[in-house]
């Protein structure tokens, strides 16, 4: 009983000395780093799928398959639709 009373009460070591917290610059770089990726990932999917969908009207209006990339570029760029002078990050 004396043993759990000694080992309840005992203080928490903590981390002491030169190095101790030097790493919160770096961690919050990395932290930084990342939610611009995030950010930057979910921009680019956004464009993808607003594209896509794009692509997908068009077919379905004139009766092109979806999936035949060549016509449908095609019919698009007859159109003036064609994503030609775009610029794709992804």
């Amino acid at each position: 009983m004396l043993l759990m009373d000694i080992l309840a009460q005992a203080e928490p070591s903590r981390p002491l000395g030169s190095e101790f917290g030097k790493a919160s610059p770096v961690g919050l770089f990395l932290i930084v780093v990342l939610l611009a990726i995030v950010l930057y990932l979910g921009w680019a999917l956004n464009r993808r799928l607003k594209r896509m969908a794009r692509r997908r009207a068009f077919a379905e209006a004139h009766g092109i398959d979806i999936f035949d990339t060549e016509a449908l570029d095609k019919a698009m760029a007859e159109a003036g639709l064609a994503d030609v002078n775009k610029e794709r990050l992804i």
